[in-house]
């Protein structure tokens, strides 16, 4: 099937998907978290067809990691499509009503966005998550995901297209590019006249081409190179091990922690705690010249540690003097994705959460948690890290528009 086949699908799918009554959404969501589990031998096979290309090609483990299907990982894309599900439906609800002095009453209500775009790579669980939340709110979505999870990808969306089949519901709601090449990468980003709006999610590479070369309007989410200032005041044992989860419980994920700031009167102290934290999962130390002289075995740390994302077993330490110079370090480096601080001092919190330019800002917690499930959204369609429309993990709210509805009873514009 040709691009503008699946571009003229998907425009003349989402009328039908626009007016969708809640209960027959839910249903069809339930029915394809059912069928997911149901079929789950089909998806981690196809899995495995990606995996052993993956390994043969010399894919880093970080990388493998965020293709590897498992039978938990598929009962938790089920069960991030009954939460959605579960939520309220944020379509036909009326945001705002007044009237007007000449009687007319002017309100505001959520839309769909009418057909959205999804660019990816690896992690095939996006290939349900951005069905059940396009879904949920009246949107047709068009994927294209990478080379490396097609034939994972491929087994989802049939089931998912099977399963609104078996609920008497286009099956175009769902579409899956199944061309890798980046070509067809490059004229997706040109489909203007029938999609609405693009979705880039992966890595810097792929974000800064769709931004680039796209005539679609986008929503930008972004890498993560998310740190976590250690203060002062902060209790130790609580920040090494909110280190060691935001560090390794996940590697490969953009909400893990790459960079460590330090405040120079407890480096002595908090170094050699984290060390043997660390070393349960052979984390490699990239410090400055403070950190070094603690630790002969910490390898010196360049300019480019300080802004890199790495998605492996690497963490890079700068020491500070202040939380002054933390917040002026890591708005500097960071990718607008998640920052935490490590404090007793309430006010310390409070102005590193007003002065830290981020989607999400933690005090005293893993960076782990910015994620559509973990804050109660069911899914996420992507960490936008951009300022406009939507900022953070995307919900079904990012995923609508508003228009204003009028009501008059004979007014004309004198």
């Amino acid at each position: 099937m040709t691009l503008q086949e699946i571009g003229k699908n998907a425009k003349a799918a989402e009328p039908s998907l626009r007016i969708l009554n809640t209960s027959l959404k839910d249903r069809v969501l339930q029915i394809a978290a059912e069928n997911l589990v149901k079929r789950r031998e089909e998806l981690l096979k196809a899995n495995e067809e990606d995996l052993k290309r993956a390994r043969a090609n010399g894919m880093a483990p970080g990388m493998i990691d965020r293709l590897a299907l498992s039978e938990e990982r598929i009962e938790g894309m089920a069960e991030g499509l009954k939460q959605i599900a579960s939520l309220q439906d944020p379509i036909g609800e009326v945001l705002s009503m007044k009237q007007r002095p000449n009687g007319l009453l002017i309100g505001k209500k959520r839309v769909p966005l009418g057909v959205v775009g999804i660019i990816y790579e690896s992690r095939p669980n996006v290939t349900a998550d951005a069905f059940g939340l396009c879904f949920k709110t009246g949107n047709a979505v068009i994927l294209k995901g990478g080379s490396d999870a097609i034939s994972s990808n491929i087994a989802i969306a049939k089931i998912l297209r099977a399963s609104l089949k078996e609920a008497g519901v286009t099956e175009d709601a769902i579409q899956l590019i199944e061309d890798t090449s980046r070509e067809t990468a490059a004229a997706f980003m040109k489909l203007n006249e029938y999609v609405d709006v693009l979705i880039p999610r992966g890595g810097a590479g792929l974000i800064k081409a769709v931004v680039n070369n796209s005539t679609i309007p986008v929503i930008e989410t972004g890498t993560g190179n998310c740190h976590i200032y250690v203060d002062e005041t902060a209790d130790l044992t609580m920040a090494v091990n909110i280190i060691f989860n935001a560090k390794t419980q996940r590697i490969s994920v953009c909400n893990a922690c790459e960079s460590l700031v330090v405040h120079e009167k407890i480096l002595d102290e908090l170094l050699p705690l984290l060390k043997k934290k660390l070393q349960e999962k052979q984390v490699e130390l990239r410090g400055d010249e403070a950190v070094c002289k603690i630790s002969s075995d910490v390898i010196p740390a360049t300019e480019e540690d300080w802004g890199k994302e790495y998605l492996d077993y690497i963490l890079s330490i700068r020491t500070v003097s202040s939380l002054d110079e933390a917040i002026e370090h890591i708005n500097r480096y960071n990718t607008g994705h998640s920052e935490a601080i490590i404090t007793e001092n309430y006010d310390h919190a409070q102005r590193f959460l007003n002065e830290i330019d981020a989607a999400a800002v933690y005090v005293n917690a893993s960076t782990r948690f910015t994620d559509g499930f973990e804050f109660g959204f069911g899914a996420e369609i992507g960490i936008s890290t951009q300022k406009l429309h939507a900022r953070g993990p995307m919900g079904l709210e990012a995923l609508t528009s508003t228009k204003y509805i009028i009501y008059g009873n004979g007014q004309v514009r004198p």
